[in-house]
């Protein structure tokens, strides 16, 4: 072999001078730079997306209810997420190679489950609190306070952390595949494997059992929104104001609902499913689900901000005081 071959050749490696060094994932350059132009559009879209959310609810007082304590929580993860996961994940799947190293690898796999655990359990509580305030309104200011809060999404935190550090630095999410490891091992890889037992367990613990309690719930709302309209139309209360709020209300639901499982459903089915299937799902594959995933994170803002009044109200009011230098004391008045 002669010297331009080799050089050639080393050209698609992560590590062109060691030996077991990882190759190169080969695209043609117009597919890599639509992917990076899409990724980046991405990561900012969910960066500053949620910022807008957190930045808004900390800001404008009436916006911190139990409701929106939550959700600042939730925006937080997807925000940490798109800012401290999603760029590294951007040039592992565009290039192939991981260039940080097996313990920054472990970091970044334990950060990215943490923050998406998060996410996904901030959306629970969320609609959990729905669920008290529409189904046992009479209650729910009692039962529902800005404390009980803090407290319930700090033991989400703590244990999303927990749990992920736990599961990739103790290495119980891939024991017994130890040979399968070292078989296609090479320097520039970041994968995380899981065995039949933990792939069940992460997906029915982090997902579908999270997943179940949303769906029902938010079934439950459905009906006691539809039960408490039809009263109040047999009564005449009716109006076609409150009406058009209820369908809103409904569709904004079945919205969340909807984005959550299309972004997750292939991730977890994937994580489930492939150990036994002796791990054939292709790399590419693997991640355009992990990339579904991470969506959900970057339309949870654009969900709150497109379907409530009182999100796209400070939305503006933002915009236009401290981006556009705008000083409207009409724009200062926001509206549930």
């Amino acid at each position: 072999m002669t010297s331009n071959e080799t050089d050639s050749e080393n050209m698609f490696l992560c590590y062109p001078l060691l030996p077991d060094s990882c190759p190169k994932v080969h695209r043609l350059t117009v597919v890599r730079v639509a992917m990076y132009v899409f990724m980046v559009l991405m990561i900012l879209t969910t960066v500053f997306g949620n910022l807008l959310i957190i930045i808004s609810i900390s800001h404008f007082k009436h916006l911190q209810s139990p409701t929106h304590l939550i959700v600042r929580s939730l925006a937080a993860s997807d925000c940490l997420l798109g800012s401290l996961v999603m760029p590294y994940s951007m040039v592992r799947s565009v290039e192939g190679c991981w260039y940080l190293g097996d313990f920054v690898c472990k970091v970044h796999f334990s950060l990215d489950m943490t923050f998406c655990i998060s996410s996904i359990l901030h959306l629970s509580l969320v609609s959990i609190d729905r669920y008290w305030a529409i189904c046992d309104p009479l209650r729910y200011k009692m039962r529902v306070t800005n404390n009980i809060v803090t407290v319930f999404t700090t033991f989400t935190w703590l244990f999303s952390f927990v749990y992920s550090f736990y599961v990739v630095f103790s290495g119980i999410n891939a024991v017994g595949l130890e040979m399968l490891i070292l078989q296609i091992y090479c320097v520039g890889s970041c994968v995380l494997f899981f065995n039949k037992q933990w792939g069940l367990t992460c997906s029915i613990l982090t997902f579908f059992l999270p997943g179940t309690i949303m769906s029902s719930l938010y079934m439950k709302i459905f009906h006691v929104a539809r039960k408490h309209a039809k009263v109040m139309s047999e009564r005449g209360l009716k109006s076609q104001r409150s009406a058009q709020r209820e369908g809103k209300a409904a569709k904004t639901l079945a919205i969340v609902i909807g984005v959550f499982y299309v972004c997750w459903l292939p991730y977890f089915t994937v994580t489930a499913v492939d150990p036994f299937y002796n791990y054939l799902t292709p790399a590419d594959v693997f991640d355009v689900v992990i990339w579904f995933a991470y969506f959900n994170s970057t339309c949870n803002p654009l969900i709150y901000g497109f379907f409530y009044p009182c999100f796209q109200n400070a939305f503006k009011t933002l915009i236009s005081t401290y981006v556009c230098g705008v000083n409207d004391s009409n724009t200062l008045t926001l509206n549930e």
